[in-house]
């Protein structure tokens, strides 16, 4: 939608300013909502809005619609072209669609209330109201009959009329004090003519002229006899119908509104939750911040202070070592014989002490702590601070040799072409398990009787404390497993491992030992009714063997036991398939 645009000079549209100012503030029901100024032919929109004819006119139109209608013989075609476009606009009060008459904002009625309030406004603020008789003279007077401004020479010349001597007329400045008038509604085809008739055919409200001449065949009737009937129907359907509605709609209206305040109440209160929640948080997300800061002051000093006392010892064994070496180098290069020996006592006691007791650290001993084992975990609960759950731990956690555990039978038995497996856990001087890995951790596997054979490992950091190892040995034997953390050797290192050879299963040909249970008896036979072949001889045993059972055995070549097998030992082999037993 548009608003007008007026095309006024600087100093009117100042004057205008000022009169729309001056008219809201007295009463609103006189202007315009589009111009904002005192109404000018006032025009009733079929939404029930009033607005100036001008600034309907200048309403930018929503849509056009084409209606076609039936050609009827004698119109013409100017008249069936004017009928058959309807232009719709949008209400600029209520946003409705309204559909302006064919004649445009001339068509419409006139609301005749909002002149009345615009007379009353003029007549209230002072402003210049014409004669309606004469037009020329000032209006002093108004007769209430005839609802007709009158000046002070037409006033006299109205009483003096025989017709309209009996009418009642009042001064203007009475008027003003009461603050109530009412204007005649004029025809507009016949000016002056007041509308007091109604042409019940046409429903309309018509002068006497109009209904002595457009309207001569229909039935008009005088307003007064047919108000109450049109009257009650508007009256009907806005106390039985709209006004319940409408304190239906004020209760909902109440509602919304009810609920909305709660609404925003309760939003600004869970807002204010939140902020407060949201400060108290930050507050110990700072206080926590500033105490794990402080954790690391801590850490830094005592690492620091361990460090310089490292290097203090450091340096005055170098400061011992190197003035005793370079006494007894020089003693040595520019002593005579005797002068070396006479100095030969003290010389050797000092350098004897520093060889035997003085300060000689191991290098990989040396300056081992470099930070490394510092470091902060940002997701790792941390307890709580006033009363809110925080994450985020300094972890100095440094690894204990004595307290590190190896997990798995992989470091004490192997068995040859087999990976072996075990886990090397590093863990604290409080016995607990490191959180972290990055450790350098060596593993060495070297025979025992062959220096030169060695054995490949692969180590794994799981990034928990924990370090898998495996390796796979090509030869049996027993080995050395050296298991270093850092260049030192953890709690029980070297560790000793005894790899076995693998046993295969036998594809060859079994025979039956019936010489051992049977007493030394070559006509014994086996439970299976097999014999061994040659005879007793074959079995090489030269024992008399004991009752209850026939051993099954590999031939000799493949079980190197030179006496018959016990029960148990015979069970625990036979699901390999080497050895088995069975029932006489």
């Amino acid at each position: 939608m548009s608003q007008p645009e007026q095309t006024e000079s600087p100093e009117q549209q100042t004057l205008n300013s000022e009169h729309e100012q001056n008219v809201a503030l007295v009463n609103p029901k006189a202007v315009c909502n589009v111009c904002k100024r005192l109404y000018r032919d006032p025009k009733i929109l079929p939404c029930l809005h009033t607005f100036c004819s001008d600034c309907i006119s200048q309403l930018e139109p929503f849509s056009l619609s084409s209606r076609s209608a039936e050609k009827r013989e004698g119109d013409t075609a100017e008249r069936q072209e004017h009928a058959a476009v309807t232009v719709t606009v949008l209400c600029p009060d209520c946003d409705s669609e309204v559909d302006l008459p064919p004649s445009g904002p001339a068509g419409l009625s006139t609301d005749h209330l909002a002149l009345d309030e615009v007379f009353l406004e003029t007549l209230v603020t002072d402003g210049p109201l014409g004669c309606d008789l004469c037009g020329e003279g000032g209006a002093e007077s108004r007769c209430e009959v005839c609802c007709f401004n009158l000046c002070e020479f037409c006033c006299q010349a109205h009483r003096r009329q025989k017709r309209t001597a009996s009418h009642s007329v009042q001064s203007l400045q009475d008027l003003k004090s009461g603050g109530s008038l009412s204007r005649p509604v004029l025809c507009g085809l016949h000016p002056g003519q007041e509308l007091r008739l109604f042409c019940q055919p046409c429903d309309l409200p018509v002068c006497l002229e109009c209904a002595a001449t457009l309207h001569r065949d229909h039935r008009c009737c005088p307003t007064q006899n047919v108000i109450n009937r049109h009257g009650d129907s508007i009256r009907e359907l806005v106390t039985v119908r709209l006004r319940p509605r409408m304190e239906r709609l004020k209760d909902s209206m109440l509602k919304v509104e009810i609920s909305q305040e709660a609404l925003k109440e309760r939003m600004d209160a869970t807002a204010n939750e939140v902020r407060a929640f949201a400060r108290a948080y930050a507050s110990a997300v700072e206080a926590h911040c500033l105490s794990l800061l402080h954790r690391l002051e801590e850490l830094r000093v005592q690492r620091r202070n361990l460090l310089h006392l490292q290097q203090a010892q450091l340096q005055q064994a170098l400061l011992d070592v190197g003035g005793s070496v370079e006494f007894a180098e020089r003693l040595l290069s520019c002593g005579s014989d005797a002068e070396i020996l006479s100095a030969k006592g003290v010389t050797l006691r000092r350098l004897t002490s520093l060889a035997e007791s003085s300060y000689d650290p191991p290098p990989e001993a040396v300056a081992l702590d470099d930070g490394s084992s510092i470091s902060f975990l940002s997701w790792e609960p941390a307890g709580e601070v006033g009363g809110f759950p925080v994450v985020g731990v300094i972890h100095a956690k440094t690894v204990d040799l004595s307290k590190c555990t190896i997990e798995g039978e992989g470091l004490q038995r192997g068995t040859e072409g087999e990976q072996g497996l075990f886990v090397l856990v590093c863990r604290d001087s409080a016995g607990e398990q490191l959180a972290r890995g990055g450790e350098h951790v060596l593993i060495s596997i070297v025979h025992k009787e062959k220096k030169n054979c060695t054995m490949e490992s692969t180590v794994v950091d799981n990034s928990d404390g924990s370090y898998s190892v495996s390796y796979t040995p090509e030869e049996t034997g027993a080995y050395s497993v050296w298991v270093c953390v850092k260049a030192q050797h953890v709690k029980g290192s070297p560790f000793p491992l005894n790899v076995k050879r693998k046993f295969r299963h036998h594809v060859g040909t079994f025979h039956c030992c019936s010489f051992c249970s049977g007493g030394g008896s070559k006509e014994a036979r086996c439970g299976c009714a097999g014999t061994m072949p040659g005879g007793f001889k074959g079995c090489g045993h030269g024992h008399k063997g004991h009752p209850g059972k026939l051993h099954w055995s590999c031939c000799s070549s493949f079980v190197e036991q030179s006496e018959c097998l016990p029960q148990s030992v015979i069970a625990a082999i036979s699901p390999r398939g080497h050895l088995r037993t069975v029932e006489l």
